[in-house]
């Protein structure tokens, strides 16, 4: 039977198993659990690559996924079911902390500084940490080095180019503002870019976090992980914890959202501050 979320005519049809089937492929593609409420946005987002891809129905589209005779269509699946909801600054209260614990380990570490960034979405956290850490070093070219991460390749190339509309960037304060983008010009009337010294800072790269491996070396001064996990069940948490944790040095902080808490699914970790954790052994 077909599964209609609401009472328009949709133009594909929809079953349950369709959606049982995406939600498989997903959960294991990219550790994603949807609950059932997402059938309608499953659907709004999946019709679109039907579209794209000339395909007239769900069940056709899956086969042909499963069976890799689509290309690189998983790539597009997952991005359009991936949420990249994100701002400049989001859950600030984090960012002083950032800055304290770096003007913390001026002296103390060799430079530079290292700083991943787990799920950079169009490149507002990442910029945003960079930011911070200008600001703490007094400089446009401090002593760091930020690696941002996403899943999604489609915002990967949105956050490199680092241009962006005002109006999100109309909350910041004008001091940041200024010392921080470039207001466009002509064509890019009401856009403002990040400037190229805060983008060198920067390194973009596709990570999946349920990959066999991940493409990073060495170990991290802090760990920004914030609003991911919320769509991973417990058993996928404590398994990405159990790789984040290696990858701490022992001083090192790891960032959470505001509505996730670790403390259930790792015992290596322990609360420093509001959603920010450190290592449960410190080893100074």
């Amino acid at each position: 039977m077909p599964l209609h979320t609401s009472d328009t005519v949709k133009e594909f049809d929809f079953t349950r198993a369709d959606f049982e089937r995406v939600r498989a492929l997903i959960y294991r593609r990219a550790g994603i659990s949807l609950a059932d409420s997402k059938q309608e946005m499953v659907y709004s987002r999946l019709a679109r690559r039907l579209r794209a891809t000339g395909i007239v129905s769900f069940g056709k589209y899956l086969d042909d996924l499963e069976a890799g005779r689509l290309g690189d269509e998983f790539e597009s699946f997952t991005n359009a079911l991936t949420t990249n909801l994100t701002s400049f600054f989001r859950e600030a209260h984090h960012f002083p902390l950032l800055a304290d614990h770096v003007n913390a380990l001026r002296g103390r570490e060799h430079a530079p500084l290292t700083i991943w960034c787990s799920a950079s979405s169009t490149g507002e956290e990442p910029y945003s940490i960079a930011m911070t850490l200008c600001e703490a070093f007094d400089s446009l070219t401090p002593p760091v080095q930020i690696i941002a991460t996403d899943i999604d390749t489609n915002v990967l190339a949105t956050a490199s180019e680092g241009m962006y509309g005002l109006e999100r960037v109309e909350k910041m304060a004008p001091e940041r503002l200024k010392r921080f983008f470039l207001r466009g010009k002509g064509s890019h009337e009401g856009m403002v870019r990040v400037r190229p010294e805060l983008r060198q800072l920067v390194t973009f790269r596709p990570l999946n976090l349920l990959a066999d491996s991940w493409p990073l070396n060495g170990q991290f001064d802090a760990i920004f992980c914030r609003n991911v996990m919320i769509y991973f069940d417990k058993e996928t948490q404590r398994k990405i914890l159990a790789r984040f944790v290696p990858l701490m040095k022992p001083h090192a902080l790891l960032f959470a959202g505001h509505s996730e808490n670790f403390l259930y699914v790792s015992d290596s970790l322990r609360l420093r501050g509001k959603t920010v954790y450190e290592l449960n052994d410190r080893r100074a």
